[in-house]
């Protein structure tokens, strides 16, 4: 969910318990704690209060935390050694395994006023009672918290959220199952894997067999994440959700999701990897070439070798899917243009998956300024005998030509999508599609025929607001694109200087 409609969405409990815990932010941005090191605060701390509601219910007791009655200890203690408990407490839980160690991983206390980390834990937290909320209540709070985070572009959280609308229409188009094992690799806050069980939830209630309900709730949904901080509320959000145990395996693995070939596969993928286009690692692909000397993973189930780490995802996500997998993937415009090793790729995709949707978004949708990115619909099958390609059309829809976003006044709603997904008709046969003004279908012949197999295809639509003065752009509108614009080129200017650095090959492979 947005920003913006989060509230629209949420119970009205819900809100007033968002309410509540974000009034305080403010107060502890006086004493530099930042929205995000807020959020994870309350992470840590919502954790240890369910775990003391559930150590001391009457009935049906859960010792979560194995004796440790980490929430009394921190009613019981002020000032230094306040803060003190508050450390000892972190750290000794950042050791554990399983779910409770990927949320207090390198976790660390940012409230340094211990009156206000006591007024947080006893005023905040304290007062309510967490485990007896409703999972929608507790989860939709959480989840608007992650939202308002969201929006503090100082904090940079914002690459790590993907608009909640966006998500819904991929999801809605994808139709997740029971039997679906559904991965992100590059997840985030976890939203992706969230509305994908809700989604379930919704459409697939009343038939759930109680082995699909256990499998939902403990395996069937996986993201990796390469940042601490933002892996431990990914595995928050699915908790406070119903995905997970707090003593059972982690369905959030840290790490490189590039760095090696995936041990487990997917029936589904769901994803928005990292739009920065260059890559910190090496990958060294089958045609045994390499780029950079630094920590050199030999990925020879990749197709190519490159630094652009957009394209490495692409290749990654084709080697996570089982043969008749489908994905859905936000990418930014040079995955479908850029020559070279895109070219190749692109090539394999088409050849040995169906890649049959692409949906063209408008820029000002994304908390990366300027981005102009898409989502790519496909389907891995298995190889043909006659060598043709498994792709027949590819179908685009244009929802960029006479679409104007921004993340303040005119902000992207599901509604504005409901075109697309009723010409997507999830669940029928693509041979029932029709063409409209905005949805065009091309051939793979076509495609495979063009320079560089260029799939950035230009719409027949016509920017209304150049003849029609009653649709001209709001002068903001047109400032925060501009902006965007010049932040994103900016970027550019910048991994096009780091690519030209001189490279020093180690020894040991030349």
């Amino acid at each position: 969910m947005t920003p913006q409609t989060a509230s629209s969405r949420v119970s009205v409990d819900a809100q007033a318990l968002v309410n509540k815990l974000w009034s305080y932010c403010n107060v502890l941005r006086d004493d530099g704690v930042s929205v995000l090191d807020y959020v994870e605060q309350l992470t840590y701390l919502l954790f240890l209060k369910m775990a003391h509601e559930q150590k001391n219910r009457r009935f049906n007791q859960v010792d979560i935390l194995d004796g440790l009655d980490a929430w009394q200890i921190l009613l019981d203690a002020e000032g230094r050694e306040l803060e003190e408990q508050y450390s000892e407490i972190l750290g000794a839980l950042g050791r554990s395994g399983g779910t409770l160690g990927r949320i207090f991983q390198k976790a660390q206390n940012r409230i340094q006023d211990p009156a206000k980390l006591k007024r947080l834990i006893r005023e905040l937290i304290g007062k309510e009672n967490w485990s007896g909320t409703g999972v929608d209540i507790k989860g939709d709070a959480y989840e608007e918290l992650l939202a308002k985070s969201s929006e503090d572009v100082k904090s940079g959280a914002g690459q790590y959220f993907t608009p909640r609308e966006l998500i819904r229409t991929m999801v809605d188009c994808v139709q997740p199952t029971p039997d679906d094992t559904i991965m992100d690799p590059a997840c985030g806050t976890g939203g992706f894997l969230l509305n994908a069980f809700e989604y379930i939830q919704h459409h697939h209630e009343m038939g759930l067999t109680l082995e699909q309900r256990e499998r939902l709730s403990t395996g069937a949904f996986r993201g990796n994440e390469l940042v601490d901080g933002t892996a431990r509320l990914a595995a928050m959000n699915l908790l406070l959700h119903g995905i997970g145990q707090p003593n059972g395996e982690s369905l959030i693995e840290v790490g490189d999701a590039l760095a090696k070939p995936p041990t487990r596969h997917a029936s589904l993928v769901l994803a928005n990897p990292p739009f920065g286009k260059k890559s910190s690692i090496t990958i060294i692909g089958e045609d045994d070439e390499f780029e950079r000397k630094d920590l050199a993973y030999h990925r020879r189930d990749f197709w190519v070798t490159t630094t652009n780490k957009q394209l490495n995802f692409m290749q990654h996500i084709y080697t996570l899917l089982q043969t008749g997998g489908r994905a859905a993937v936000v990418i930014p415009d040079n995955v479908l243009f850029e020559g070279g090793v895109g070219e190749t790729i692109r090539r394999r995709l088409l050849q040995q998956c169906d890649v049959h949707t692409l949906l063209r978004l408008p820029a000002g949708i994304f908390y990366a300024g300027g981005v102009k990115a898409n989502v790519l619909f496909f389907e891995k099958l298995p190889p043909r005998a006659d060598g043709e390609p498994h792709t027949q059309k590819l179908w685009v829809y244009d929802f960029r030509t006479n679409q104007h976003f921004t993340l303040k006044q005119n902000r992207l709603s599901r509604e504005h999508l409901e075109d697309f997904v009723t010409c997507y008709a999830p669940g029928k046969d693509r041979g029932e599609r029709t063409e409209t003004d905005s949805f065009k279908a091309y051939d793979v012949d076509y495609l495979l025929n063009r320079e560089r197999v260029n799939l950035l295809l230009l719409a027949d639509l016509k920017d209304k607001s150049i003849d029609d003065a009653d649709d001209l752009i709001e002068p903001y509108v047109l400032a925060e694109e501009i902006a965007g614009e010049l932040e994103a080129a900016l970027s550019e200017l910048i991994n096009l200087t780091e690519s030209l650095r001189p490279m020093n090959i180690p020894q040991d492979v030349q």
